[in-house]
């Protein structure tokens, strides 16, 4: 899947929809969408329960002919077999609903761990064989997509994600800040040398509005196209916040991710997606630690 823009100039979708209400993603992404003046609903699973085929009725009333569709709602990160299949129920719901709708585009939210571990740069060409339950049920979803609806979908594949709004605490900035912010030991695995490409939220969804408007198809790497090391993070969120934090070496329950190594080329990013400057990674944590200070 070539990806490409259908809108030669920028054009507000009529509505977007997005399913997944609460997440880093979608709460970020409704801010900007009202900050354009763009219209959207969210459906959260406070009212769908999107793992029941019971649903599918109830959502495909909610869509409305030429709807643009962002597919975000998961249970995640996917640890076991259980959370595994209940994602995919909620694509068979998803998909149960949206195909007998005249839509005008759907943008799923997947991931980078759909990957292969390779030797060189990541591309969007690079192999999909996922070695986790999490990048086996986004590959798994991408393909159910495909089947029915390739000729309107783009699928964004965002790497490890920082920034307000973060819901899981995962290993990495958005821990690592609140740690510092509350002078409270900062644990990192083995010598915290594993290097990892970030992108700041504010960047991805800024993205997600341009593939929106200018109706995006195919294949992106959400991206910055630098690695760092976790220690180096961790050093670098304690200076920036001035605090009290201290490392603590904490030994591996496992083998390091990614063979600890995880790199990406950005060329097809950079090259449909110009005016949209990526963060480097000092910059982005300054503008997250100073928005937290505001809230």
């Amino acid at each position: 899947m070539t990806f490409k823009f259908l809108n030669r100039n920028k054009k507000f979708p009529k509505r977007v929809v997005i399913l997944g209400s609460t997440g880093i993603i979608s709460t970020n992404l409704q801010r900007i969408l009202k900050k354009k003046n763009i219209k959207f609903i969210s459906v959260g699973r406070s009212k769908f329960d999107l793992k029941s085929k019971k649903t599918i009725k109830k959502l495909r009333k909610k869509i409305k002919k030429r709807d643009s569709i962002i597919f975000i709602a998961a249970e995640a990160p996917v640890k076991n077999s259980e959370m595994f299949l209940n994602n995919i129920k909620i694509c068979e719901t998803v998909c149960g609903s949206l195909e007998k709708k005249k839509i005008d585009q759907l943008i799923y939210i997947s991931s980078d761990a759909v990957y292969a571990d390779i030797k060189g740069k990541i591309t969007e060409k690079t192999v999909t064989s996922p070695n986790s339950f999490h990048g086996l049920m986004h590959m798994t979803r991408e393909l159910m997509l495909k089947n029915k609806f390739k000729k309107l979908l783009c699928i964004l594949r965002p790497t490890l994600i920082y920034g307000l709004g973060d819901t899981h605490n995962g290993y990495g900035p958005n821990r690592f800040v609140g740690l510092a912010t509350k002078n409270k030991p900062m644990l990192i695995f083995g010598n915290g040398e594993e290097r990892r490409d970030h992108i700041f939220v504010d960047d991805l969804v800024k993205i997600i509005a341009k593939c929106l408007e200018k109706k995006a198809l195919g294949i992106l790497n959400l991206v910055s196209g630098k690695v760092y090391s976790f220690k180096y993070l961790a050093k670098l969120i304690i200076a920036e916040t001035k605090s009290n934090s201290k490392l603590i070496k904490i030994k591996r329950k496992g083998p390091m991710p990614h063979n600890g190594y995880r790199p990406f080329n950005k060329n097809l990013l950079n090259r449909h997606f110009q005016e949209i400057k990526i963060s480097p990674i000092e910059i982005g944590i300054k503008k997250y630690i100073e928005s937290k200070k505001v809230l």
